[in-house]
């Protein structure tokens, strides 16, 4: 199966090879897949006419699907303990530095959403 990444990564491919004229057909055939996924990943694409309750739904799946997918790295993680794991420094500063760029981020996010959605985190 997958990874909502990898689902995301494969859509962007298919766009994009579908803008440049090619069949699905010839898009299945370069990117490895079947011509029914490229079919599926074309009717994916947020059209701007689709209804704003099915764009809303599509871009909570999206969120929904992210936050899990991140949910999963903090566990992977943790379960890994990098902290407690002999690294050369330069390969320790690298973590440390992926770690906290992360954690920055996802705090950003954390704080976004508490301001716009406060009755949710208190």
């Amino acid at each position: 199966m997958s990874s909502p990444a990898e689902v995301a990564e494969r859509r962007a491919a298919v766009r994009h090879l579908a803008k440049t004229g090619a069949s699905n057909r010839a898009i299945a055939d370069q990117l490895g897949i079947g011509k029914d996924t490229v079919a599926r990943d074309m009717s994916q694409v947020d059209d701007p006419r689709a209804p704003m309750a099915q764009r809303l739904a599509r871009a909570v799946a999206q969120a929904d699907a992210a936050v899990a997918q991140a949910s999963a790295a903090v566990q992977a993680v943790s379960e890994a303990r990098p902290a407690y794991t002999l690294a050369d420094d330069e390969t320790a500063r690298r973590w440390c530095g992926a770690l906290r760029a992360a954690a920055d981020e996802l705090a950003a996010q954390a704080d976004a959403f508490a301001d716009y959605y406060p009755c949710a985190t208190g």
